[in-house]
């Protein structure tokens, strides 16, 4: 019986001649580092930080190909960037109560393989994050805004969809307008224009639809204006020139329910929108018309707010609303509702819970250092509040603190610093310092629900305008343009941008003729979008 031939096929080359043959090329000592095959090299590679990692591809060209290797990148990613939301988490992330937290825009509904994923570049644009490095580019210059428009509602307002940014158009067409910025095709304007908007007619607020696309190219998006009616976009976020307008929404009149929208919350069939005068609003959109089904008003509740709309189940829905409390006699906090809305586009239940809260009636030491810790944490003003259905950070409108007394009286301010310091939560806290809240919402009837104070984020200077928070991140702008990323579950931060100028002592820009005013800021995996008096800029980290 004959022996079976060996296939004809070319075996593949080596990826490295490993022995000692006096007629190879270029002879390697038994002792020397390279004698040793890729596989051990890579082992002991990974021993290594990912300063080191760098520091050694400059060795020799076999070093740097080995350093390239995407699993020992992946090794250092997760060590270094463990958490779950780090690990590239897609879509809605899932808790064990049942609850879902707001995802980063623009991003994808499945996992993808390891093979499709360059974990170098993940761990590279990971570290821009941690130590703020970003390219900066500008959507749109700054331009004055519609003097008669209200500073708390006035101004750019910014998404992102995609690869696309979306930003309104201020101050230099006659009917509102988007902005639809794609590296890939530019820009492209889209009117939102009704038959009732006049020349001063500007957008108080955009959302856009978190449930997933119909396809893979089109999203909705909800533009509202000042006069109280509002349009459904389908933006093409492949090629923006190819959205349309579907749908508009002309109220019967100017009622406190639409006049102005500043803020919404957009999920398939169902649009929530908020009021400025705090009157909440549900739209069916599953007939292909908008439907106002109902609207419920609050007399405790106080902008500025933010929502979180979340699937409860196959029909049912989950609306947190985030917004400031009055404190007695003169300040603020932070609450926090929960409401459920049916199938019906209908609130069945709600709770809500206070950041501060006194209790009734006697009680002991340990209440009584809780309260007190409490109220050292009322602010004046409040400057912004935001949530992603986990985490609640309130920004302080206040002014930065003084270093000098208001009065000549050394006295009188020694008594009243002495009289107040035993209402200070810490001497860590400070007025504008950003407060970070711990949101505990269990299944009902198994426990109350619970806003915890968990640190001040401290770091940025100046009142805070704006905030965005999504998947256990926080970016913050700041009056005077400074902008911080933070991560809310290490309590850390990072300068992005240090501003275009000082603060005076009522925290006001201390530049003639400056005010940049209430600004806005969105962000996803890579980039920081920002808007305010001096314009639209993109920062991007994936550099």
């Amino acid at each position: 019986m004959s022996k079976r031939t060996h296939s004809p096929d070319i075996l593949p080359e080596a990826k490295r001649a490993h022995g000692l043959e006096s007629s190879s090329r270029h002879y390697i000592s038994p002792r020397s580092f390279n004698a040793l095959y890729d596989e051990v090299i890579l082992v002991i590679f990974s021993y290594l930080s990912y300063n080191d990692l760098c520091a050694v591809q400059s060795v020799n060209r076999d070093w740097a190909r080995l350093t390239l290797d995407n699993q020992l990148w992946k090794s250092l990613y997760l060590t270094e960037y463990g958490r779950t939301r780090l690990r590239g988490v897609r879509g809605f992330i899932g808790r064990s109560d049942g609850r879902e937290t707001k995802p980063l825009p623009g991003r994808a509904r499945h996992e993808l393989p390891d093979d499709f994923r360059d974990w170098r570049w993940m761990f590279r644009i990971s570290s821009n994050w941690r130590t703020g490095r970003c390219s900066v580019e500008t959507l749109q210059p700054g331009l004055d805004a519609p003097p008669l428009i209200e500073p708390e509602i006035r101004g750019n307002h910014v998404l992102l969809a995609g690869s696309v940014t979306i930003a309104t158009v201020v101050g230099c067409t006659v009917h509102p307008e988007l902005l639809l910025a794609s590296p890939l095709h530019g820009t492209h304007n889209i009117s939102c224009q009704t038959p009732r908007s006049q020349a001063n007619t500007i957008i108080t607020a955009l959302a856009l639809d978190q449930a997933p696309p119909p396809n893979a190219h089109d999203v909705l998006l909800a533009a509202f204006l000042s006069t109280g009616e509002f349009v459904i976009l389908s933006i093409n976020h492949h090629r923006p020139t190819q959205s349309v307008r579907q749908l508009t929404y002309l109220p019967t009149a100017n009622v406190p329910r639409t006049t102005p929208i500043i803020q919404a919350a957009f999920h398939g069939r169902l649009l929530a929108t908020l009021s400025q005068s705090f009157h909440l609003s549900l739209y069916d959109l599953s007939s292909g018309t908008i439907v106002h089904k109902q609207t419920l008003s609050s007399f405790t509740s106080y902008p500025p707010s933010s929502l979180v709309l979340t699937p409860a189940g196959s029909s049912t829905y989950r609306l947190i609303i985030a917004y400031a409390i009055p404190v007695f006699p003169a300040h603020w906090s932070v609450g926090a509702t929960e409401l459920i809305i049916t199938a019906s586009i209908v609130v069945s239940s709600s709770r809500s819970i206070r950041a501060y809260d006194v209790p009734s009636g006697w009680i002991d030491e340990h209440k009584l250092r809780l309260v007190r810790e409490q109220w050292g944490r009322r602010v004046a003003r409040v400057s912004d509040t935001q949530t992603d259905g986990k985490w609640v950070v309130l920004a302080p409108g206040d002014p930065p603190p003084r270093s000098t007394p208001e009065s000549g009286d050394d006295s009188a301010s020694d008594s009243a610093s002495s009289s107040a310091s035993s209402f200070v939560a810490s001497r860590l806290h400070s007025p504008s310092s950003l407060q970070l809240y711990r949101l505990y919402l269990p299944t009902a009837g198994s426990s109350q629900p619970r806003l915890s104070y968990v640190r001040s984020l401290h770091g940025q200077i100046g009142p805070v305008t704006a905030l965005a928070l999504a998947d256990g991140r926080c970016v913050s702008l700041a009056a005077n343009g400074s902008i911080w990323a933070w991560d809310l579950e290490a309590g850390t931060g990072a300068e992005v941008f240090a501003g275009i100028g000082p603060f005076d002592e009522d925290g006001g820009l201390d530049l003639p003729g400056r005010h940049l005013g209430k600004g806005h800021v969105v962000f996803d995996e890579r980039r920081i979008v920002s808007a305010d008096a001096r314009g639209v800029e993109v920062r991007r980290f994936d550099i």
